[in-house]
Order: structure tokens, then C-alpha cells, then sequence
């Protein structure tokens, strides 16, 4: 055992097997261009495999690469939008590796000199505010897909994803527990989506993530040995691997044994990481510049600047006028912020009922519930913004009680029918008709001398039981507040 190991083993014997977990993130997103990063093909997902590609995406022979200009400017407003500071000299670098997905034996990356270095981002933690770091973005070129045929040894690739453009976030290790790296990520996502850069779908993979994870004994100021894990597409399960990748490392390091460095990927049934293959050293990838193309050497004060001044708002500032403007509590706000599609529906809703607060209501409660539950995003909902402000008008206007507009709601966004039609299908209209309400109350008052003879005798609470009565009767289409007022009217 080496002295290093030893001493660590010696400091969690004097803190009592106390850990410091220590994590980094590396995160590829891919830029929602509209062609590939050096080559004039078309950057879409879900086409027919091997269609969107050329002799460039191959890497044949005498095929040369031409850079997209995009490219440089949506990394550029991503390091602006994280503080980083942009390089006024950059360049590509070849980085060498044989893998079936990458046809040519290389990728075209960038190595020592990076397009932005030097960022950070805030998270809220339970402690205030803390500052993440980021070390740099780079740019470089994504690979194709390989697909493994099931029940078989064998693999297929698709080279549509070979191309595409992605930037490189990667963190500082300054995350210290699996909460503060899953609210890293999702500002980071956010604040990716607010300046329309990249789409973020992780299902189809334009986000990705690898997770670099050690632990040391409290008081130690040396880190760890870190293990990177792969194969994570949720945040929820990058949280669930970290956590558990922690625990592991605990365990080996408490029965006496090291941790080994190595990647490891993360099995989301079983929800356990397990061997990828082992990484004593780090890979040499023979990194030279990419000579068939130039140095990044256009970019300057006034590019940068004109960059920085046209982004749009961002996540935080849009919190902060939702709740300056809008007068929202911070927890709305950041619940409608989170997303830009969701944040962009509230003040759709806004532009037709300016009642924050209500609106918020509905948007946070059902419509998020049935988001979250179908998997969608508000800008897929087949409840339009109008559609919404329509529902609650009625419900507002006494036409519909509040618990069945709920239930309008749903079908409304399964159907996709506005709220007037499901309304009358249902017969869901609101009996606010006091001749009507009144032949109802008659009858419950006859039937429930006990509960009368109660409230006349004090008990105040036995009125909320003949208000109930009411509205089973009238299957929850009586007007809460006008049968009250009968009510009263006759008790008293």
C-alpha cells in the first residue's frame, strides 16, 4: 500500500470515517444548427439511418472539412451566458482514437487552447448561494451511433449523429454532494435553452453527461481517486449514480482496499454502477493541430461584446421580473422559470389575463401535473395558453365550480377540446339558480332533521355537512357560495 493510501487511511481513522464527496461534470451538448459542424449536411434527428451524410461526415479520402461559422457563435453566447472568458485565438485539434463510430480514427476537438475558459454558474443550496466553476467549453465534432443489435454480439452505426456540432462543458470539482450536481445541471440546461443554442433532449441525446466522482476523508485536502461514470440520460438517474457510486467508494474504502481509477456505467434497472474498463492512466489521443484547418482568429472585443449585448434574458433575470414585475413568490418563479417553454406559456396566459397569481395556480398545478405525467413540455400540450385563460374565465365567472374544472382540464388536454365544449358534453355547468337550488336544499334539510336541530344548537360545523349533502345531490354543480347563503337563510 503507498504512503498516500495510508495516510488517508490514517485520517478517516481520526474523523471517524467522515466523507468529503467531491465531483466534476462533464456535459456534451449538442447546437441545434442548422448544418453539421464541417460540412453542409443537414443537422436532424430521427432521419432514416445513414442519410444525412457525406464524404466529409466519413472521413474519405481527399474529403476536406470546412467550419461552420454558427458553430463558433452559439459557443460563444453559451461562454458568455456562464462568465467564461473568450478566446481571442483558438484552434482545432485532432484527437486520435480508433472507435467503429468514428469512421476517420479521429475527432476533430479542441485540446490547449479552448474558445472559453474560466466560467461559473450559481445554484441555490440549502446554505444560500454557491458558485460552481467552469474550467472551459470547447467545441468539437459529435460521432456516430452505435446500435447494438439485441440478442445478438453484433453492432450496427448509424453516422447521421458523425458531424454534428456539440460544446464541452466541463465543471470544476466543486460539487460536494449528488443535490448539487443535479441543480447544477438543471441551470445549466435551463440557461443552454433560454439562449436557443440547444434544444437539451436528452431522450434523443443532444445532452449528455459523465460524471467524475471521488471521496476523501473530512480534513483531507487531497482529493480522492476519482471514477468517471457514463451511460446517464435523466438527471434523476445521474442522481441516483452519484449517490450510489458515494456509497460504493465508502465501502471499499472502509473494508481496507483502494479505489480504483475507472470508468463505469450506470445500470438504471438495477440502479447500480458496474466495470466499463479500467483507466490506470489517462488515454494518450496523440492531440495535434488540425492542419486542414485554420486558427479561430476572428473573434474580438467588439464580436464578443455584440454577442453578449444580443442575448436573451436569462433564467435569473426572468425570475427576478416575474417576481419584481409579477409580483409571484420566489418559489413560483422558479418553478416557471425552470424551462423556457413553460415560463414562455405563463406570460402567453398573462397577455390574455393579467392575474399572475391565478394564473400561476393553474399552470404550476394541473398543467404541470399532466406535463410531468405524459412526459411533455408546455409547448406540447394541447392546452393552448387561450385555451387555459378560457377555463378560467369560467371558473372565475361562477359557470363552472373549481374541483370540475379540473376535471374539464384533463379532458381538455387529452382531447384537446377547449373548455365550452367539454363543459356541455359533461353537463358540468354550474347551478348558480336559487328556485333551482332551492327545491335541492329543501329536500336535504327534510332528510337531515339531526344535522338542524345540531347548527341550531351551536355546532357551526354541522352546515359543511348539509353543504356536502348539496352537492352530492347536484353532483358537484351547485354554486358553493349561493347554497350557503340559502342555507343560512333557512337554519337561521
Amino acid at each position: 500500500m503507498g504512503q498516500r493510501s495510508q495516510n488517508m487511511i490514517q485520517i478517516m481513522k481520526d474523523n471517524l470515517m467522515e466523507y468529503v464527496t467531491v465531483i466534476g461534470l462533464e456535459v456534451h451538448s449538442q447546437l441545434k444548427t442548422n448544418a453539421k459542424m464541417f460540412c453542409g449536411c443537414k443537422n436532424s434527428f430521427g432521419e432514416s439511418p445513414n442519410t444525412m451524410i457525406c464524404p466529409v461526415c466519413l472521413g474519405l479520402p481527399g474529403a476536406l472539412p470546412s467550419l461552420n461559422k454558427k458553430v463558433i457563435e452559439y459557443a460563444v453566447m453559451a461562454g458568455s451566458a456562464l462568465n467564461c472568458t473568450i478566446a481571442k485565438e483558438s484552434k482545432m485539434d485532432r484527437k486520435n482514437y480508433f472507435y467503429p463510430d468514428i469512421p476517420k480514427a479521429f475527432q476533430i476537438s479542441q485540446f490547449d487552447q479552448p474558445l472559453c475558459e474560466g466560467g461559473h454558474l450559481m445554484i441555490e443550496t440549502p446554505n444560500g448561494q454557491k458558485r460552481l466553476g467552469i474550467t472551459r467549453i470547447h467545441i468539437e465534432e459529435d460521432a456516430g451511433k452505435l446500435i447494438h443489435m439485441e440478442g445478438s454480439d453484433q453492432s450496427v452505426v448509424d453516422y447521421n449523429r458523425s458531424g454534428i456540432p456539440l460544446i464541452e462543458i466541463v465543471s470544476e470539482p466543486d460539487m460536494r454532494s449528488a443535490d448539487e450536481a443535479y441543480a447544477y445541471l438543471t441551470n445549466l440546461k435551463a440557461i443552454l435553452e433560454y439562449i436557443e443554442v440547444s434544444d437539451c433532449n436528452m431522450q434523443e441525446g443532444s445532452l449528455r453527461c459523465d460524471a467524475n466522482i471521488s471521496i476523501m476523508p473530512k480534513g483531507s485536502s487531497t482529493f480522492g481517486t476519482k471514477t468517471e461514470i457514463k451511460n446517464m440520460n435523466s438527471f434523476k438517474g445521474i442522481h441516483k449514480a452519484i449517490t450510489y457510486e458515494v456509497a460504493r467508494q465508502k465501502k471499499v474504502l472502509e473494508s481496507g482496499k483502494t479505489v480504483s481509477q475507472e470508468t463505469r456505467l450506470w445500470d438504471a434497472n438495477q440502479e447500480k454502477t458496474f466495470l466499463m474498463r479500467s483507466k490506470e492512466d489517462a488515454h494518450d489521443y496523440r492531440y495535434f493541430p488540425e492542419p486542414d484547418l485554420p486558427v479561430i482568429d476572428f473573434i474580438t472585443s467588439s464580436y464578443v461584446e455584440k454577442i453578449k449585448n444580443d442575448l436573451p434574458e436569462l433564467p435569473k433575470d426572468r425570475r427576478k421580473r416575474f417576481v419584481e414585475k409579477h409580483g409571484l413568490p420566489e418559489y413560483d418563479a422558479n418553478v416557471l422559470t425552470s424551462q423556457k417553454v413553460l415560463a414562455d406559456y405563463f406570460e402567453q396566459c398573462l397577455e390574455k389575463y393579467p392575474e399572475p397569481k391565478l394564473v400561476s395556480n393553474w399552470v404550476m398545478g394541473s398543467l404541470l401535473k399532466e406535463l410531468n405525467d405524459n412526459h411533455l413540455t408546455a409547448d406540447q400540450s394541447k392546452v393552448s395558453p387561450e385555451a387555459l385563460v378560457e377555463l378560467i374565465k369560467y371558473v372565475q365567472n361562477q359557470t363552472i365550480s373549481h374541483q370540475n374544472a379540473k376535471v374539464v382540464f384533463e379532458t381538455m388536454f387529452k382531447e384537446g377540446k377547449d373548455a365550452e365544449q367539454v363543459i356541455e358534453e359533461k353537463g358540468l355547468k354550474q347551478i348558480s339558480d336559487t328556485g333551482e337550488l332551492e327545491t335541492v336544499i329543501q329536500e336535504i334539510l327534510s332528510q337531515n332533521a339531526k344535522s338542524v336541530e345540531s347548527f341550531k344548537s351551536g355546532n357551526q360545523k354541522a352546515i359543511g355537512f348539509l353543504l356536502g349533502q348539496v352537492m352530492y345531490k347536484t353532483k358537484g354543480k351547485a354554486n358553493p357560495k349561493v347554497v350557503r347563503e340559502i342555507l343560512l337563510k333557512h337554519l337561521s
